[in-house]
Parts: structure tokens; C-alpha cells; sequence
């Protein structure tokens, strides 16, 4: 017999629910994950108390979907959902039921949910209640629906995104049934909005599995969510330095940026705190998109050698279109469509020519362009793997200097501003002062010793 530890308020839920006289579990993916070793982001209740009953018991609720049966008991500022048990009725919008019907049957409750390994429940007195042999599921390593899987996908499109998700997450594979309907019903996630869509390959991309997105380019979903995806896919690379098509290309970069922050406690430099999520999910879908740019940039040279001559210009605005489309915040896609324009720039290994390197792109993301090349380089032919990264560990060893020194790369960094010119030197204002701020820019970038207020006025001087 399953026994599952439960948190101690999930633990007084339940007791006070059964207490009076009601059924009550915790259920859904708190349940699923708990058997699979992994920790809960958050704790479902399912019982048969309705709504309000709930509320009489509790001293601190809050009306999250009241309409569809689920109040949130409140514990200090941690909530935990209690629902209903319900029948779905209709639903219009592969999305919504048109009408919810509350009952007092746990199996049909159970049987709306989407997939097995998310429709089983647990409580102390009872145990295990796994109707549709999630746990065999479990053990099959399988994501399979919940009854007819059409009806699934007709109730909840975005399901359908849902399986992919789950199987890159736990690293487990879709059943056969559940792939054919995901084939025929992929047309119907143009219903779901665009912000689902995004949260939904956003899990993906930082799941174990992110190359699964090939499933959902394989079931046609991505002719819908991510066409510009298929048409990485498509496009084979004919170079050298390339052993996979685009798509498998980005992918594989994908893999690395997960695996290579999985192995650095979550660092992109060595000795650097870790990023947060916000920032990994930035590269990740810096990684994904960084070559979405070539598929209408490709020409084949006489030797028939594949070029891409300016998709990384052409790449940053297709996915500055991408990300605005999926409704991404403006931190994610400053940086990303950033990263994008820069990510094939040529660093040399010379600490002028990286200052000013870094002055031209902005010293605030070269870490992160400079990680993105190197997960790029992981996802190339191996053929040519030590080489390049030798040169990049130099380049980025040079950099750390050039930081650990303090040397100026901005005008904000520079020594004189356009005060001291008017005031010291007589400019009058207008063009001539950014002129000659440029100027003493970037003879500080050949100079780094020399940026001194005294000294660089008096440079200013002497012309």
C-alpha cells in the first residue's frame, strides 16, 4: 500500500473536512508528484463538501472560482485549493465547461481530469484511489489520457501541449492513443490564447527534455503555436560546422543550457551566484529562436556549401514578432531579441578589441552572449568543439579582467562628462560634446590607465 507524507495543513484539511461527515483528498499532480520522488509546487484538494460548507469550516477563505467549485483556505500567506467534486458539462471554447455540476462521486470527478498520473487522490483513512492505473502509468513511464482521449482534447485543447510538457518534464513518453488525437484535434489550440500557449513551452524549454518540442512539431501542433519552428526544422545545414538540421540544431542547444546549468549550481560563469528563473528561461528561449533567422537567409555557394548570410538581424526581428505574439514581459524580450542580434559577433581574444566589443553591445549582456555562444558551440560538430571553446575560455578569462578591473566600457563609466567639457574646456553644448565624449571613449578603450579626469581634459586641450 502507497503511503504519502502530507503537509500538516494539507493534514488539518482533510481531518477537519472528514471530521464533518465529508469526503476529502488531496489529488492531481501534488499526488503524482509525491510518488515520483519529486516536492509538490502546490497542494489540490478535492472533496464532496460544497463551496460554502467549506467556507463554514475554515477561518480564512478566499472565493478563487467559486462558479466552478474551488475555495482557497488561506494559512498565514500560504493558500491551498479546495474543490468540489464536479462534473464538467459542455464546453464551447476548448477551454470552459458551459455549466459545472457538483457531486458527491469521487470517480466522476476523477474522470474529467487529463491524464491518469493526474487523476489519482490520496488520504490516510482511504489511501491510494487510482481509478485509471496512474501508477501503472507511473511505472510504463507513460502519459496516456484519462478515457477517450478526443474528449480530452475537446474539453481542454491546450492538453494537447499539456502531454508534450509532462512527457519533457518527467522524461516519459505519450501512448499511442493520446499521440493519434493529439494528430487530429492540433488545429483546435488556435482557440487557446496566446498567454497559455506561452507558459506551456516556457515548462517545456527548462524541463530535462526540451528537444520533445520535436513532438509537438511532429503532431502538427507547432503549425499552430510555433510555425517558425517547423521551419527550422525543415532547414538542413550544409557546412561544416554543422552536423544537424537547424532545428535539431537549437534544440540540442537548448539541452546544454539546461544540462550546463544542472552541473554549475545554476551559473553561467564559474564563481558567479546562480540565475534565476526569469534569466533561464531568457536563454532558453535566447538558444531556441537564436538561428530561427536562417531559414530565409539561406543561399548555397558553388562548392555547395550552405550560407546564412545575416540571420542573426533578420533572426532578432522574427523573434521580437515571436515573443510579442506569445505576450512575453519586456525584460524577456529586450534581452532575448539582444542576444539574438549579437549571438554570432566574433569576439577577438585582445582586451581592446573585447572592450570595445563590449562597449558596442552593451557590457550588461555580454556573460549572457558569451554563455549563449558557448551552448551554441556545444550544439555544432564536435569536429571543431575544443578549438572554439579554448578561444571563448580565453575570451571570456579576458573579460573577467577587464570587470575585476573596473575598466570604463560606457560613457557613465568615463572619467569626463559633458559638464566638464562645457565648464573646463569651453564646448558650447549641442553635437560637439558627444562627439568628444565618443572620442575620449574610445581612446579609453585603447588606453584603459588613461581614463582620468586631469589627464583626458588635458588631452582635449592640446587639440
Amino acid at each position: 500500500m502507497i503511503s504519502i507524507t502530507l503537509p500538516d495543513q494539507v493534514e488539518y484539511i482533510l481531518d477537519t473536512l472528514m471530521k464533518h461527515g465529508y469526503e476529502a483528498y488531496a489529488v492531481g499532480g501534488c499526488v503524482r508528484d509525491t510518488i515520483l520522488g519529486r516536492c509538490p509546487g502546490d497542494w489540490d484538494i478535492t472533496t464532496s463538501a460544497k463551496p460554502n460548507e467549506v467556507k463554514k469550516l475554515f477561518s480564512r477563505t478566499v472565493d478563487t472560482g467559486i462558479q466552478h467549485g474551488t475555495v482557497t483556505v488561506m494559512f498565514d500567506k500560504e493558500g491551498f485549493e479546495i474543490t468540489t467534486y464536479r462534473i464538467d458539462g459542455e464546453y464551447e471554447d476548448s477551454r470552459h465547461p458551459k455549466e459545472v455540476e457538483f457531486t458527491s462521486n469521487l470517480s466522476e470527478d476523477l474522470k474529467r481530469r487529463d491524464f491518469t498520473i493526474n487523476a489519482m487522490a490520496y488520504n490516510h483513512k482511504n489511501g491510494l484511489v487510482d481509478i485509471f492505473d496512474g501508477i501503472g502509468d507511473i511505472e510504463r513511464k507513460l502519459i496516456r489520457c484519462v478515457g477517450n482521449p478526443l474528449e480530452r482534447f475537446d474539453e481542454d485543447a491546450l492538453r494537447m501541449l499539456r502531454a508534450v510538457r509532462f512527457a519533457g518534464q518527467l522524461g516519459f513518453s505519450i501512448d499511442d492513443a493520446t499521440r493519434e488525437a493529439i494528430v487530429k484535434k492540433a488545429p483546435t489550440l488556435e482557440r487557446i490564447s496566446q498567454e497559455r500557449i506561452r507558459v506551456e513551452l516556457d515548462k517545456l524549454l527548462l524541463s530535462k527534455e526540451p528537444e520533445l518540442l520535436l513532438e509537438a512539431s511532429k503532431t502538427r501542433m507547432c503549425e499552430v503555436v510555433l510555425p517558425e519552428f517547423d521551419a527550422m526544422v525543415l532547414q538542413e545545414q550544409s557546412n561544416p560546422h554543422h552536423v544537424y538540421s537547424v532545428g535539431i540544431h537549437v534544440l540540442k542547444s537548448v539541452e546544454e543550457c539546461n544540462r550546463y546549468l544542472e552541473q554549475n549550481n545554476g551559473c553561467i560563469i564559474a564563481k558567479y551566484p546562480p540565475i534565476d528563473a526569469k534569466l533561464h528561461s531568457a536563454l532558453c528561449w535566447t538558444l531556441l529562436l537564436h538561428d530561427v533567422g536562417k531559414p530565409i537567409t539561406h543561399t548555397t555557394g558553388l562548392d555547395g556549401t550552405d550560407h546564412f548570410y545575416g540571420h542573426a538581424e533578420k533572426g532578432s526581428q522574427i523573434a521580437k514578432n515571436i515573443l510579442k505574439r506569445l505576450k512575453f514581459d519586456n525584460y524577456t524580450l529586450e534581452l532575448v531579441v539582444r542576444l539574438i542580434k549579437w549571438h554570432d559577433y566574433r569576439f577577438l581574444p585582445e582586451a581592446s578589441k573585447i572592450r570595445k566589443a563590449a562597449s558596442k553591445i552593451g557590457p550588461d549582456i555580454i556573460e549572457c552572449l558569451l554563455f549563449v555562444q558557448r551552448m551554441d558551440i556545444y550544439a555544432k560538430n564536435p569536429k571543431f568543439m575544443d578549438e572554439k571553446l579554448m578561444k571563448l575560455e580565453k575570451i571570456v578569462e579576458i573579460y573577467q579582467q577587464i570587470k575585476d578591473d573596473n575598466q570604463c566600457l560606457t560613457l557613465k563609466q568615463l572619467a569626463v562628462n559633458g559638464e566638464d567639457l562645457m565648464q573646463q574646456i569651453g564646448i558650447t553644448s549641442g553635437p560637439k560634446v558627444g562627439e568628444t565624449l565618443n572620442y575620449l571613449l574610445n581612446y579609453v578603450l585603447e588606453n584603459p590607465d588613461k581614463n582620468n579626469r586631469e589627464y583626458l581634459l588635458n588631452q582635449i586641450k592640446k587639440q
